[in-house]
């Protein structure tokens, strides 16, 4: 069973996709701790709900922040650390001490409308379509080995919010989706592409009819 670290400075919400998908034995795997630069995150108390450990760090100097997280990684054998609104850039010294290790969500197709309010930016652009993206993670926000990515028509009487609670709910699809098919050793890195190797899908149990999935879901 694959030990995880959930990152969040938020409500959570792909945290507790992450926890429901780890109780339905859609992963084998098990949220050992969750862990916030943010004392007031929701996530937090999501965490403490379902019997997880949670902490609080402060951020305000860096190097000790990421060093603390790092020591609580190492104590609880964690085998990946999973960003699911963490709202701080890590440091290169941490990414590579986690390489290939760390993997997040963003609400867009990247690498477009990279960093805050994806959706507010794809709105203003004026895209017809929208989605959201899992990678791993690198020395440069939202910029690592892509994973997963699905898809959403963008429609005209979409707001900023109506939009981002569209893009959220396939979230809570393709980040629990991810840590499966790292848990079963599915994802070879080459370069900047991420091939998935043949496998189970998750298409004819948990998918939406008006999404397009990226090949590996």
């Amino acid at each position: 069973m694959l030990p995880l670290a959930v990152l969040a400075s938020g409500r959570g919400t792909n945290l507790q996709a992450i926890i429901d998908a780890c109780n339905k034995k859609m992963i084998n795997a098990r949220v050992e701790i969750v862990i916030s630069d943010n004392e007031h995150a929701f996530a937090l108390e999501r965490a403490r709900k379902n019997g997880i450990d949670a902490i609080y760090i402060d951020a305000k100097d860096k190097e000790k922040h990421e060093k603390e997280i790092n020591t609580i990684l190492e104590e609880k054998n964690v085998g990946l650390v999973v960003g699911a609104g963490y709202m701080r850039v890590l440091s290169p010294w941490f990414i590579n001490k986690w390489k290939y290790k760390i993997i997040n969500i963003h609400p867009s197709l990247l690498p477009s409308f990279k960093g805050i309010d994806a959706q507010k930016q794809a709105l203003d652009y004026g895209v017809k379509i929208a989605g959201c993206t899992t990678h791993f993670m690198d020395e440069l926000p939202d910029h690592g080995p892509i994973i997963l990515q699905a898809a959403i028509k963008v429609r005209d009487n979409d707001t900023r919010d109506i939009l981002a609670e569209r893009i959220l709910k396939i979230e809570h699809q393709i980040l629990p989706r991810s840590i499966d098919l790292f848990e079963k050793k599915r994802l070879i890195i080459e370069g900047r592409k991420v091939k998935i190797l043949p496998g189970d899908t998750w298409l004819d149990k948990y998918s939406y009819p008006d999404v397009f999935y990226s090949d590996g879901y």
